[in-house]
């Protein structure tokens, strides 16, 4: 297994970032590689943004004039990645999370905020990895199996709750 370099930055103010969060997106983006059998070492960067920010790079990048909770973008195409000649890492790519509508998303489905950050950093992460569910219903199956396999590896699928372990003070 590789060397991993996850880069998260938090570019916006409305919601506060979680304790833990930045370990468990480092955690997540190691699953994926992992399961994947991705054995170079790799860099990859996170950002949380709000839904302005989110809305303009979907509307720049995609051309849909709406805000949505995450955005991925690649540096490799068919297994071929870009090479930071410095460390001779592979350059995965880019995931920007909106944290108001993971937020938002995490409510509706009834379910912690670190359990949809998770996901979404799975999501991006097969991605960044050639995975794409809008090329038709077989795609969007086999992403989605990865996705739960992945999710339930980590202990943060859909069956299980993520669980913080408090020291308890007697």
């Amino acid at each position: 297994m590789g060397k991993v370099k996850v880069l998260i930055s938090n570019e916006q103010s409305d919601i506060k970032v979680p304790v833990g969060i930045r370990l468990l997106i480092r955690r997540c983006c190691h699953a994926v590689t992992e399961y994947e059998g991705f054995t170079n070492d790799y860099e990859v960067s996170v950002s949380f943004v709000n839904d302005a920010q989110i809305h303009e790079l979907n509307k720049k990048h995609r051309d849909i004039d709406r805000p949505t909770d995450v955005l991925s973008f690649p540096l490799g195409e068919n297994g071929v990645y870009d090479i930071d000649h410095e460390t001779g890492a592979s350059l995965l790519g880019d995931i920007v999370i909106s944290l108001e509508t993971a937020f938002r998303q995490a409510e509706v489905y009834g379910h912690s905020l670190e359990r949809e950050v998770g996901f979404l950093t799975v999501h991006s992460m097969l991605h960044l990895l050639g995975y794409d569910h809008e090329e038709g219903p077989l795609q969007e199956r086999i992403m989605r199996e990865k996705e739960e396999a992945i999710l339930t590896q980590l202990g943060i699928s859909r069956d299980e709750t993520f669980v913080e372990e408090h020291a308890h003070k007697d």
